[in-house]
């Protein structure tokens, strides 16, 4: 049962939000294994004056060691 939360910046439409839920939820089924009715996908939108403290330290900084893919950036 495969749940994946995407936290952005907001400003993407509905039908972009719907878009992106939909092929990752394909592609983590086709990966994994699993049933498309088994994936959830969840879209969070965060404040860029709020991406440091609630994404970036208290997420990616803090499981480093469960990042799989890195991001190409930092919040220094």
């Amino acid at each position: 049962m495969p749940h994946v939360e995407i936290k952005c910046y907001p400003g993407r439409t509905e039908e972009q939000k719907k878009a992106c839920a939909t092929k990752i939820a394909e592609d983590i089924a086709q990966t994994l294994g699993c049933g498309l009715e088994s994936v959830s996908v969840a879209i969070k939108e965060v404040q860029q004056a709020d991406w440091k403290k609630d994404v970036w330290e208290a997420q990616i900084v803090a499981d480093k060691e469960l990042l799989y893919k890195e991001p190409g950036y930092t919040c220094e």
